[in-house]
């Protein structure tokens, strides 16, 4: 996907996230962090994006941690949500394409590591948001889902700090139906997660555990947004367990 595709679900996911936090109001429960509250979670991503933006705007070199949200009444919540996502979307749109700045995992640069990384957080959370306002979800496009199952698996889960290990070497198969080629074999060990992308048919070498189903069904449930019943899975559903006690983020 290109820079300005990311930047264009960003934008979109950010509308839809503070339409659905309006609707929700600051205390709806979070469905996939029930320790959350709508006002946790609007803190949270409102933080995330005022954090990216410094590395866009200013060309930070080096890690840090987002700043604490100023002291806001309920009713401030959503407006200054919407005032930093539409700083983070105006800064991917003018930065400059040899920006130099962090990134915590590989890509072509850090623009486009910081446009998708950022239109995926967004886009996990606005489907968390509307979760919480019993709103239905925005479909989102098969190659976007595709593309965030793709960081997940090889790059999130690649990292030193990825909890999904075990002490018995397993495999996991993920095939999204609906994408020509879209195939990641995980190899899981007591070290992090190796995740291998083929173009083989989905089948070609035996894992202990499948999962298959459209990009967009299996992008929700490896992040915990939807249940293991929304793709089909074969062989070892203790894999399926693991998965959700040592996924997360």
């Amino acid at each position: 996907m290109e820079i300005t595709e990311f930047v264009e679900a960003l934008r979109l996911d950010g509308a839809l996230f503070a339409d659905a936090a309006e609707q929700a109001g600051p205390e709806a429960r979070i469905p996939a962090c029930p320790e959350w509250r709508m006002r946790d979670l609007i803190i949270h991503i409102g933080r995330v994006h005022r954090w990216a933006t410094g590395y866009v705007t200013d060309g930070i070199d080096q890690p840090s941690r987002p700043e604490a949200a100023p002291e806001l009444t309920d009713e401030e919540l959503v407006p200054w949500f919407r005032d930093g996502h539409h700083r983070l979307v105006v800064a991917l749109h003018t930065a400059p394409p040899d920006l130099t700045a962090w990134m915590f995992l590989p890509a072509p640069s850090p623009l486009a590591f910081w446009a998708r990384r950022q239109a995926h957080e967004t886009s996990v959370h606005r489907v968390d948001a509307q979760q919480a306002a019993g709103a239905s979800l925005t479909p989102l496009p098969s190659a976007f889902a595709a593309d965030g199952i793709d960081e997940l698996l090889a790059g999130i889960h690649s990292l030193e700090r990825s909890r999904l290990r075990t002490d018995t070497p397993r495999t996991l198969r993920v095939h999204a139906t609906d994408i020509p080629g879209a195939v990641w074999t995980v190899h899981l060990s007591d070290a992090p997660p190796r995740t291998v992308r083929t173009s083989e048919p989905a089948d070609a070498t035996p894992v202990d555990c499948a999962m298959e189903g459209p990009a967009e069904e299996l992008y929700l449930a490896l992040w915990n947004r939807l249940p293991w019943d929304a793709v089909k899975i074969t062989g070892d559903d203790a894999m399926l367990e693991l998965w959700r006690e040592r996924s997360g983020i």
